[in-house]
């Protein structure tokens, strides 16, 4: 690695707490006042609830590069890894002319959804008190997943204004390369990339090792996923899902599926952009690399995971029918979990699909089991999370609101405290089987920070 990423990534602050949407924006206008020949911001648009969507413009390179944070709202290691390169370009005007690229910023792409994470970005960083205060959004209302698509008989045109702010930017300024800043909650490090560049899959890797935060080699995010190298897989659009459920039995995959396409998909087509995921995990356990034989196939380990959430989304939609009758339709925690807990189809692929794939039928490792016995439970965590403040935020409304409704709040009381009581359960119960570590955000930043640069500067070479 060039001397000049070395010393970028040498010093980064060691943050112990994550932004919020309000921190992000008041220091987004100061970097530009600070810096106006060589900063400038703009709004893009608004999210849904009006708040500003900032975009910040700097340098002024040959080709154009996108980044983006929080395109998930639980997702804010990347807009950390953004606060501190966004000052690096600001200051640097070396490292502006060897990368080479203007630079367009959003720090926080679903700000609405950021704002309500924000009960756990100070800490404390453990299970409970993420999955307590965790909000991802149904996948019809995620900024990334909105894109318009005709595939088949997938059609969907349904986009929200982020997600149109984001498509006049991409049209606007043609990226040649864009980085969205995912990260996932629980595993290793793993790669989505839109074409292969084998030359830079070691550096890649190297990331991740220097800062002693393994590689995620369990089961990958989906069964569609087609893996380039280790931990390196190819992106997704929607297509994949679409094809992978009509594959396994689904007659109608485009009344399945209720979301759109993502940006990488749509920047492909309207500038051939080349877009660079970097997954992070919050925590870690060794076994998410371990490539050793288990004590159980495959097979029996996906099943086991499935029967498990099936027997999970059970309580849960029994809960959620019980307060149907008092939650706001529009209740973005209700929305969410209908979206998750509708998961009966896709898992029945899933069952044609273990049952069919050769691959299955062997010995699973040490990672897959892992993955499918634990990691799965600790997502399913973040759904009793949903779960309680769906009916939290329904109880909290009537006292704002001043409502008397005995029947009501008995009714919500007790949604909540059955909820809650799963969620200690599956958490305490995690915290025995899982010998976990908070990764701290310093080497997230680092990891993060030295994929893109080496991707930029790698596709600016070649």
């Amino acid at each position: 690695m060039k001397a000049i990423y070395e010393k970028l990534i040498n010093q980064i602050p060691d943050y112990k707490t994550f932004l919020t949407v309000d921190e992000m924006d008041q220091s987004s206008k100061e970097l530009a006042q600070k810096y106006p020949d060589v900063v400038s911001i703009f709004e893009m648009g608004k999210t849904r609830d009006n708040h500003p969507l900032y975009c910040l413009k700097i340098g002024n390179g040959k080709k154009n590069a996108l980044m983006f944070g929080c395109p998930h709202p639980n997702e804010p290691i990347g807009t950390m890894m953004l606060e501190y390169f966004t000052k690096e370009l600001a200051e640097n005007k070396e490292l502006r002319e060897e990368l080479d690229y203007t630079w367009y910023i959003v720090k926080s792409w679903d700000a609405d959804g950021t704002k309500l994470n924000e009960k756990w970005f100070k800490g404390p960083y453990t299970i409970y008190n993420y999955s307590r205060n965790f909000f991802r959004p149904a996948g019809h209302q995620q900024v990334d997943w909105t894109f318009p698509i005709d595939y088949k008989d997938l059609h969907f045109h349904d986009t929200i204004p982020e997600t149109k702010a984001m498509m006049d930017l991409i049209d606007e300024i043609k990226p040649s390369f864009i980085y969205a800043l995912h990260n996932a909650g629980f595993g290793g490090v793993y790669w989505y990339i839109s074409r292969e560049t084998k030359e830079i899959y070691d550096d890649l890797r190297k990331a991740a090792e220097k800062q002693e935060v393994p590689l995620n080699l369990g089961e990958p995010e989906a069964p569609y996923c087609v893996a380039y190298s280790p931990a390196i897989y190819q992106d997704l659009g929607i297509q994949q899902n679409y094809d992978y459920l009509e594959k396994y039995g689904i007659k109608n995959p485009g009344e399945v599926i209720s979301v759109g396409t993502c940006s990488a998909d749509y920047a492909k087509d309207c500038c051939d952009a080349f877009t660079l995921l970097t997954e992070l995990p919050y925590f870690y356990d060794k076994r998410i690399n371990d490539l050793s034989n288990s004590d159980i196939t495959r097979k029996d380990a996906v099943l086991k995971n499935l029967d498990f959430n099936e027997k999970s989304e059970e309580f849960i939609v029994g809960v959620m029918n019980k307060i149907a009758p008092f939650v706001d339709t529009k209740n973005p925690f209700r929305l969410a979990l209908e979206a998750f807990t509708d998961s009966k189809e896709r898992n029945e692929a899933t069952r044609r699909m273990v049952n069919e794939n050769p691959d299955f039928q062997k010995l699973a490792t040490v990672a897959e089991k892992f993955d499918n016995l634990l990691i799965s439970k600790f997502y399913k965590t973040l759904s009793y999370g949903l779960l309680v403040r769906e009916a939290e935020s329904t109880y909290e409304k009537m006292i704002e609101n001043n409502e008397q409704n005995d029947e009501k709040a008995k009714i919500l009381k007790e949604a909540m405290d059955s909820s809650e009581k799963e969620l200690k359960n599956l958490c305490e119960y995690l915290e025995k089987e899982i010998d976990y570590e908070v990764v701290p955000i310093k080497k997230l930043v680092a990891i993060q920070l030295e994929c893109g640069v080496l991707m930029a500067d790698y596709l600016n070479n070649k």
